[in-house]
Parts: C-alpha cells; structure tokens; sequence
C-alpha cells in the first residue's frame, strides 16, 4: 500500500504492545520500520529495466526477512529513542511495524514475495486498493490519539478498525468474483477463473477479469446494497507466433518478456495502439477499460544482448475522473 498506509499500520501495531508511557516512542518506530521495505524501489539498473519490477516486493517484503530487516532499522533508530526505550523494546517495536509491512501489501493485488526464499509466489489477496483514505484516515486519528494521550486501547481499536476493514475487502471481493462468474455465464462464457480487484479508493468499485477462448474479458462492479454492472473490453491474449513472430527466443527481450509474464501472472496482450508493445491487463485507470498502467516496448531491430523498454501510461485526464466518479456514484 501507500507509505502512509504502511507508517500508520506499523504504528498501531508497535502501540499496540507499547509499556505504559511507550505509546508515542513504540508509534514513531513501528511507522518508521513500517515504511522501511519499500526503500527497495532504490535497487534499479539503467541497463536493466525490469530489474526494479522483480525485487520491489521481494525480499525486503518477506516474512523470512522481517526479523532481519528490524534488525536493521532498530540499530539504526535506537540513538534517537535510547533515552526512552532499551535495545529489546526497539527491537521489539521495530519488528512489529517491519512485518506488517508485507503482510498489508499482500492484502493488495499487486503481488508480495511473503514466501521469498523459498518461492517466488507472488501473494495478492485482492483485498483492499494500494490507495484507500477510507482504510487509513481512521488509523491515523487513532494512532495520534494514542500517542498523544498514552492509551494503548486506542491503538487496539485502530488495529481492529483494520482488520475489519480488511475482512469487509474479503466480502466484497468475494462477490465481485460472484458478479463476475455470472456475468461470464450470461454471456456463455467458459472459464476456469475469475478475478476482482478493488478499483482506485474504494471497497465499492471493483475490477473483474476473466479469460474464454484466449481472450481476456475486462468488466466493473460497483457494490453497495445490490451489484451494478458496467460492461467493458476485450483483447486478445499474447500469442509470440501470431504478435511477434520475429521475437529470437534465445535473445534478451525474449528472457525479459518471459519475466514480464511472471510479474503480471500471464495477463499479457499486445497493445493495439502501440507498436510491439506489450501491456500487462490486470491494471487499469478505469475498471471497465482496457487502458494500462504499464507495458514493456520491444524492438525488432534490436541485437539479441538488448533489453526492451518498459514504459508507463498513467494519464488520467478530466473525462477519465469524470468518469471514474460516473462509475463509483450511483
């Protein structure tokens, strides 16, 4: 999630387990290790393009790493808070808004690493968008209050805020998933799986994707008290003999699209307004679009030691928030 998010669920956490007179110093180190993960978005290559896509979420965002990486941010913050706290109780504070971090990002539907050593599953529960105000102006009214006051309840209502938060997400998206399913048997549409993915804020816009006869089906939901459909697009699945015939298999761009496929869990199609661009499907500005966030640009002139080009398409103009209202309020 966004890094305020990540600060005031590490925070609450820390106060949470905060000694009386700790609530303010435990909140300051939980939102400080809470945000520390994402620092991994420095490790890039100008050689590389895709290198920052396969460590961002990785092992800085692994369970396996947590007690390692507070190790880390508590030798680095203990001079600041020596005077209040011992060694163990930084740690301890530290830890906890550290692990946090993962835990809420694979609440998301970008993909996290938990597993990282032992697998490069990529965990999206499909829970909650990357940006919810919703989800996080409660917490930090609650982790300030805490801090402020002492009084670690507040920090537990603020963790249990969240948590509900998190399981109406489960809900939502479960229905989502419902809508999406039937909607795909209306249409008499055969398909293994349908995904929902939360839209840009909110619990009530949800994104849905499903996959028949190699072509993916892109649809919004809007739920309050009964589900709201708004059909959209379809594109062709990536196929490399039909799309890009002349791609060397043993060349560099191959390799790097052969990655791309794994961070975006095979939901590639060739962008049809861009040339030799490739498009991961799954993200869009607007849930009832085909209109991605990011591809990558390969070249066919290109030598077999070359990387493509990864770019980014995230223009939003007054039409799209236009219609993105249109699509969340009935």
């Amino acid at each position: 999630m966004d890094p305020v998010s990540q600060a005031a669920v590490g925070a609450v956490v820390a106060q949470t387990f905060a000694r009386r007179g700790r609530a303010a110093t435990a909140g300051l180190l939980g939102a400080l290790a809470g945000m520390a993960p994402d620092l991994d978005v420095l490790i890039r290559s100008s050689r590389d393009p895709l290198l920052f896509l396969e460590v961002h979420r990785q092992f800085t965002h692994s369970l396996a790493f947590a007690p390692i990486g507070a190790l880390v941010c508590s030798l680095a913050l203990y001079p600041l808070v020596r005077q209040r706290l011992s060694r163990s109780e930084a740690y301890l504070y530290c830890l906890l808004g550290f692990a946090t971090h993962g835990l809420l990002d694979a609440c998301t539907s970008y993909g996290t690493q938990l597993l990282w050593p032992f697998s490069d599953l990529r965990v999206a529960w499909n829970q909650i968008a990357v940006v919810d105000p919703l989800f996080t102006l409660p917490l930090l009214v609650l982790c300030g209050l805490a801090a402020r006051s002492d009084r670690v309840m507040l920090a537990r209502v603020a963790c249990a805020w969240a948590l509900s938060y998190l399981l109406l997400g489960v809900v939502q998206r479960e229905r989502a998933e419902s809508v999406g399913i039937a909607l795909a048997q209306e249409r008499g549409h055969r398909t293994e799986r349908v995904q929902a993915k939360p839209a840009f804020g909110s619990l009530l816009l949800w994104k849905t994707i499903y996959e028949h006869e190699d072509r993916f089906h892109v649809d919004a939901v809007r739920l309050l008290t009964s589900p709201h459909v708004f059909e959209g697009a379809s594109i062709r699945r990536l196929s490399l003999a039909r799309d890009l015939p002349w791609l060397d298999p043993s060349s560099q761009q191959a390799r790097s699209l052969e990655r791309f496929r794994w961070y975006s869990s095979g939901a590639l199609a060739l962008d049809p307004n861009r040339t030799h661009t490739v498009i991961d499907v799954r993200y869009s500005m607007l849930p009832n679009r085909i209109d991605p966030l990011w591809g990558i640009t390969l070249d066919p002139a290109a030598d077999a030691t070359s990387f493509p080009a990864f770019v980014t398409f995230r223009r939003l103009s007054q039409a799209d928030r236009d219609a993105f209202f249109s699509l969340l309020f009935p």
